[in-house]
C-alpha cells in the first residue's frame, strides 16, 4: 500500500490537534496553485489562519488557477518574493504569526530573511531542519534530522540538531523520545569521526547538555532499526528497535536516508526547520497534499507548545 493513502500515523497528529485553535501563520509567496492550495485546505482544517504574503494579483490568479475561492482571506500586498519573505518575518517579529510558511518562493530566499541579524528571527540555537515520515514499514512517525541545513556539522552544531529534534518530539506528545545517533559502525573508532561524535553526544546527554531524550549511538542504521540485529551484534540499548529521532553524521547521509525512505520506501515526509523564533513550514511542490497538512499540524503543535511553555 503507498503511504499516500495513509498509515494512520498522521492522522494521529492531526487528531491532537482537533482541540486546539487554528495559529496564525505567515504564508511567505504562495503565487503557485500548489502552494497555495497547501495553505488554504490547512486553513479548511482549522490547523492555521493563514496570512497570505505576495503579489495580491499573483495570488489571485494562482487561486483562480485551481477554482479556489480565497473568501476573506487576509492578503498582504508586496510586490515579489523578497519582499515576500521580509514581510512575512516582519509579521513574526510584530507578534501577528506565530508559524511561517514557505510558498513559492526558493527555499534559500526565506532563509536568508529567517538568518537576518538584523531582522531575522534568530534565537541562541543553531537552526535545523528535521523530516517527520511516516514510514509504512515502520511502527511510528520517524525524525529525520539534519537532511536540509548544515552541511557538515560539529559536535556542537549536533547538540543543536539533537536538542531541536527532541524538543520537537516532545511536542508531538512523547515523554522520552529516543535518539538513535548514525554512523556506518556501533563501536568507537578514531578513524570514523561520526563515532566520536556519536559517543560524546550520549556522554553529554549523561551530564545534562542534551535534555529530554534517551540517546544511544554510535548506531550503524540497521541496529538502529532493528533491535534483532543490535542483539545479533551483542548490543544493549533502550534504543535500538524503536528509535524517536535518526540523527545523521551530515546532510548527505540524512538527505539519502530521508529520499530513499520516501522513494524506496513510500514514506511521506513533512518538513520543518526548527532553532528559530517559530516553526518554519518548508513544503515543497513534490509534496503530497497529506504531507503539507501533516507539516501544517507539526507546526500548530509546536506552536502551542511555545505558547504553553513547554
Amino acid at each position: 500500500m503507498h503511504a499516500a493513502t495513509g498509515t494512520g500515523k498522521y492522522e494521529r497528529l492531526l487528531a491532537r490537534c482537533e482541540s486546539l485553535a487554528p495559529v496564525p501563520t505567515a504564508v511567505a509567496y504562495p503565487c503557485e496553485a500548489t502552494a497555495l492550495a497547501g495553505a488554504v485546505e490547512a486553513a479548511n482544517q482549522r490547523l492555521i489562519v493563514p496570512l497570505l504574503v505576495g503579489p495580491a494579483a499573483k495570488i489571485a490568479e494562482a487561486a483562480a488557477e485551481v477554482g479556489i475561492d480565497l473568501g476573506d482571506l487576509t492578503i498582504v500586498d508586496v510586490p515579489d518574493s523578497a519582499a515576500a519573505a521580509a514581510k512575512a518575518v516582519e509579521l513574526i517579529r510584530e507578534g501577528k504569526a506565530e508559524i511561517l510558511m514557505k510558498g513559492s518562493l526558493h527555499t534559500d530566499e526565506l532563509m536568508a530573511a529567517v538568518v537576518s541579524r538584523e531582522k531575522g528571527l534568530r534565537t541562541g540555537r543553531r537552526i535545523s531542519h528535521v523530516f517527520v515520515m511516516d514510514v509504512p514499514t515502520y511502527h511510528k512517525v520517524l525524525i529525520v534530522t539534519d537532511a536540509a541545513i548544515n552541511i557538515a556539522p560539529t559536535l556542537e552544531d549536533k547538540v543543536d540538531i539533537c536538542q531541536n529534534a527532541i524538543d520537537l518530539a516532545i511536542s508531538l506528545g512523547l515523554e522520552k523520545p529516543k535518539v538513535a545517533i548514525l554512523a556506518a559502525v556501533e563501536t568507537v573508532n578514531s578513524k570514523m569521526p561520526a563515532t566520536l561524535d556519536a559517543a560524546a553526544l550520549c556522554k553529554m546527554a549523561e551530564r545534562g547538555q542534551i535534555q529530554g531524550g534517551i540517546l544511544d549511538g554510535p548506531l550503524a542504521f540497521d541496529n538502529a532499526i532493528s533491535k534483532q540485529a543490535a542483539e545479533t551484534k551483542g548490543i544493549k540499548s533502550a534504543v535500538a528497535g524503536d528509535p524517536d529521532i535518526l540523527l545523521a553524521p551530515d546532510l548527505e547521509a540524512g538527505n539519502i536516508l530521508a529520499k530513499q525512505l520516501t522513494f524506496l520506501a513510500n514514506a511521506d515526509s513533512a518538513g520543518m526547520v526548527l532553532g528559530a523564533r517559530v516553526p518554519v513550514v518548508l513544503t515543497s511542490r513534490a509534496d503530497s497534499v497529506r504531507s503539507k497538512i501533516a507539516s501544517c499540524a507539526v507546526a500548530k503543535l509546536v506552536a502551542h507548545a511555545r505558547r504553553s511553555g513547554t
